[in-house]
């Protein structure tokens, strides 16, 4: 029994640990009010930056949605870095107003990408946002940037949210993009921290974000990376939850599996590299911003902590009946599954709150075999590029 309990309670701390940190931000989130920053006439001049790799499907139609802001033309230039795209597409986007440039790597990634693109831009830009190549910005996005740079913030995460709900698999990852932003975005902005970044969506100040790329050379995960270093030296990031970027999401099993292994093989590899730093900046700078992101990093995904604590529960629940063991176990175990499942249903919208949803619940389970498998799979995920395509057919 003492071997028994030993083993279930280190199961019941992992667990109860991860669950507490979500639960804190998600009744945070519950809290968050957007701060509104009134509009100016002091029109900046912004290059919205837009990487892609390979992406004929759906670049025309982004860089055509690009083009459509509610901002002066004459302020804001479009940006397409366009990596391996076919002679066509090249060729469309020549005749739309915009600036393309063309790369072409060994080993491609966003971050080379990126600085090749401002190391060829000559004009004298403000602020740099940045999109992946299926995101449409509404069109007040440029505006609400605008406004929130005249409070000096050095970075800005958007609100990014679900272009497309079209099937089950598309649901789930919209659903678990909202929980991200409601526990990672507005819980961290209400207790005072630091909002997470997600790689697009978000506006830096140019300068500042030119410099800081150049010292980047993560293959994956490069938003991570100056997230860290910007976190480091005290820097905070701050979240507009009402300056929308629609994301395609994903249509198949296939691509949630290897996309959650690209991004659980970057966090690996930035905790390793930050943990012991940021404990150190914690005791000696009184960083929480920097320690915090780090202790993020090796929070488990939401889908597998949830399995967890429903798997590992139920079995020692039902076994410390059996067993007729302490009942301080089994009430424990009801106290973590009560407040996981709270921290979900506190951090989802009530746009997604739906019939749609709820038969897309069906496919958690696989949805958690997938991650399972994707955590087998993780070593070496973070030395190579890792591409998803996207789709116009949303």
């Amino acid at each position: 029994m003492l071997i028994f309990n030993t083993v279930q309670l280190i199961i019941l701390i992992l667990t109860g640990l991860a669950t507490l940190y979500i639960f804190v931000f998600s009744i945070a989130g519950l809290f968050y009010k957007q701060r509104a920053y009134k509009q100016t006439e002091n029109l900046k001049k912004i290059a919205v930056l837009i990487p892609g790799y390979k992406e004929d499907e759906v670049i025309i139609e982004v860089a055509n949605s690009a083009l459509k802001q509610n901002y002066p033309s004459n302020l804001y230039d479009v940006v397409i870095i366009a990596d391996s795209f076919l002679e066509e597409t090249l060729t469309e986007l020549k005749t739309l107003p915009l600036r393309l440039i063309e790369v072409s790597f060994e080993k491609s990634t966003k971050s080379k990408a990126l600085n090749k693109a401002m190391a060829a831009l000559t004009d004298q830009y403000d602020i740099a946002v940045i999109l992946d190549a299926d995101n449409l910005m509404e069109a007040n996005f440029l505006k609400k940037i605008n406004a929130s740079f005249e409070e000096e913030h050095i970075a800005v995460q958007g609100h990014r949210t679900a272009k497309n709900t079209n099937n089950s698999w598309a649901i789930l990852d919209a659903v678990s993009e909202e929980i991200n932003n409601h526990i990672f975005r507005k819980g961290h902005i209400v207790l005072g921290l630091s909002s997470a970044i997600i790689g697009s969506g978000m506006a830096f100040k140019y300068d500042f974000f030119k410099s800081l790329m150049s010292t980047v050379k993560a293959v994956g995960g490069f938003d991570k990376e100056i997230e860290l270093k910007m976190l480091k030296d005290g820097y905070k990031i701050a979240y507009l939850n009402d300056a929308m970027v629609y994301d395609e999401k994903i249509q198949k099993a296939e691509v949630f599996g290897n996309q959650r292994r690209r991004w659980l093989s970057a966090q690996l590899h930035y905790f390793r590299k930050d943990f012991f730093s940021a404990l150190k900046h914690l005791f000696l700078k009184g960083n929480v911003d920097y320690f915090d992101k780090a202790i993020q990093f090796i929070q488990p995904p939401r889908v597998l902590l949830l399995g967890s604590v429903m798997l590992f529960g139920s079995i020692f629940i039902i076994t410390n009946y059996v067993l007729e063991n302490e009942t301080v176990f089994s009430l424990s175990w009801l106290i973590v599954a009560t407040a996981c499942i709270l921290s979900f249903l506190f951090s989802i919208p009530r746009s997604l709150y739906s019939v749609k949803t709820l038969k897309a619940v069906a496919n958690l389970p696989k949805g958690m075999f997938m991650m399972l498998l994707s955590l087998l799979k993780i070593k070496g995920a973070n030395k190579k590029f890792i591409h998803t395509k996207h789709s116009s057919n949303t």
